[in-house]
């Protein structure tokens, strides 16, 4: 249409603050223009997934059971090669036998499940595009700069600057959040250990850096989309932190590029997915390798993940960055450029060329 405005349908739907549910609840038939990929995007990715040949077993992510592998556990060796094997080849891995209970993982689902499903009036004390807010609500954080918005809400509990404040979250879903938190934490030390031994060093080194400090909960809520095939839920990208934990429900929509081709990751009761990111990438000399993902929708939901993302903790802001010294010889020199971690966050936040935060700083 000549006459159609995308900075007056995007004020529209962000002044509703009911979110991508609101359309949905409103009883839309066809996906508003904002959300629409364009045309070329969408004839691209034919020729990236031609056929849908992803349910080979030869192309699911690698699983790691996590049982035995407390210090001096009988499987840790083993585990730590098949996490080195996996975050050098995929950048990405199921882990099993975690640690975290069952119930605790159902209970952050269906908090964050009655959270969009509660009364709207709730959900806009708390909406907000202002990212130094602890705890917000909104549908799509680059609303006005990003070229297509994504097909989701999201709930952000955010202990960057402070840890959380249960007093902050939610009634709803704040018993659900804060047991799902403690457990998610100590598996974060966890893999944190495993990853520092799979590059070879001490178990505490990549703690001591302060990887497993500070730990943001980010919430999605994909409604059921009524032309799925136009619209992403979360573009593609690289996450900027050291490492994610995604926990989902039963709905497929997680993918991976890996080989140049698209490919489904399926949920696995009680598993969960955990994938490196730019800066573990970026202080591993290239011997990890963060991963390109992203979310497509479905005619079916509500799709719920929730990603623990380990980014580190504003104490770090000021603290320089760089490879890791005993990850660097002279046949394999340093890689990446150093950096403050105040600016490389700030580069992240700015840029809007798709590019991964690694090719950025790339020497």
């Amino acid at each position: 249409m000549a006459d159609y405005s995308r900075s007056k349908e995007l004020k529209k739907f962000d002044d509703t603050k009911a979110g991508v549910k609101g359309l949905v609840d409103s009883g839309i038939v066809n996906v508003p223009k904002m959300f629409i990929r364009p045309a070329d995007e969408l004839a691209q990715e034919l020729i990236i997934n031609p056929t849908h040949t992803n349910n080979n077993n030869n192309n699911q992510i690698p699983t790691v059971d996590l049982s035995g592998t407390e210090a001096g556990g009988s499987r840790r060796k083993e585990t730590v090669d098949q996490i080195k094997a996996a975050s050098k080849e995929w950048g990405i891995f199921q882990v099993t036998n975690h640690g975290i209970p069952l119930n605790a993982m159902d209970e952050m689902i269906d908090g964050v499940r009655l959270f969009n499903e509660q009364d709207l009036g709730l959900k806009r004390e708390i909406y907000s595009h202002d990212t130094t807010k602890t705890v917000r609500f909104n549908s799509y954080a680059d609303l006005y700069t990003s070229k297509i918005a994504d097909w989701r809400d999201t709930l952000f509990l955010s202990s960057f600057r402070s840890d959380l404040d249960p007093n902050e979250i939610p009634a709803v879903c704040r018993n659900s959040t804060m047991e799902y938190v403690k457990h998610i934490k100590r598996l974060g030390e966890t893999l944190f250990e495993l990853l520092s031994e799979a590059l070879g060093l001490r178990s505490d080194h990549l703690g001591s850096m302060g990887g497993s400090k500070g730990c943001s909960i980010v919430c999605h809520y994909y409604p059921p989309c009524p032309q799925p095939e136009l619209t992403l839920g979360l573009k593609e990208h690289t996450d900027p932190g050291f490492l994610n934990v995604l926990l989902q429900n039963e709905i497929d929509g997680l993918q991976v590029l890996h080989q140049c081709q698209w490919l489904d990751v399926h949920p696995t009761r009680g598993g969960l997915i955990v994938n490196i990111g730019d800066l573990l990438q970026i202080v591993s000399n290239g011997k990890l390798k963060s991963v390109r993902h992203r979310a497509v929708n479905k005619n079916a939901g509500p799709r719920i993940t929730v990603s623990s993302s380990f980014s580190g903790h504003v104490s770090l802001l000021h603290k320089t960055f760089s490879p890791i010294s005993e990850l660097t010889s002279e046949p394999d020199p340093p890689r990446y450029k150093d950096f403050v971690l105040k600016e490389y966050y700030a580069r992240y936040l700015s840029k809007s060329d798709g590019k991964s935060l690694t090719e950025c700083y790339k020497l």
